[in-house]
């Protein structure tokens, strides 16, 4: 897998202009103020029984961490991983969550963290998979939403 067209994904998620949803292919999805693409989806594991799609999990978490150290290479040490643990609970409560950070509350269990330097924006990796109706995605989130 080549990380130059992860990166250069991301890159064009930190330029693209945020102010409105835009009907472009190629979203998970987006909406005022994010957007979050997918870098990579798998196929086939939809259906798969619950062993096989795992293993893609884990393909896709090695995935994430490679492409999460060259952005630590590039801005530097990341926050923490953050887990979604707390925003569920706060969605259990009844509690309003903003998006993006709605969406990958419930389709990740937890996300990666950047602000790049100079930038107000948020830029985040997860691993989208919970829906077990969905594929399994590499996803990477630009957001001028603060994380809540």
């Amino acid at each position: 897998m080549d990380s130059a067209k992860y990166l250069a994904a991301i890159d064009a998620l930190c330029a693209r202009d945020l102010t409105a949803a835009d009907g472009e292919s190629g979203a998970y999805r987006s909406g005022p103020g994010y957007r979050i693409e997918s870098l990579e989806v798998s196929h086939g594991t939809r259906d798969a029984d619950a062993a096989p799609r795992m293993a893609v999990v884990g393909d896709f978490y090695a995935l994430k961490s490679r492409i999460g150290q060259e952005l630590d290479d590039r801005w530097g040490r990341q926050q923490r991983p953050w887990g979604m643990g707390t925003l569920k609970l706060r969605l259990d409560r009844g509690e309003e969550i903003p998006e993006p950070w709605f969406t990958t509350s419930i389709v990740t269990d937890d996300l990666d963290l950047w602000q790049p330097p100079g930038s107000d924006r948020w830029i985040a990796l997860g691993v989208g998979y919970r829906d077990e109706a969905d594929e399994v995605h590499v996803l990477a989130v630009a957001s001028d939403v603060d994380p809540v």
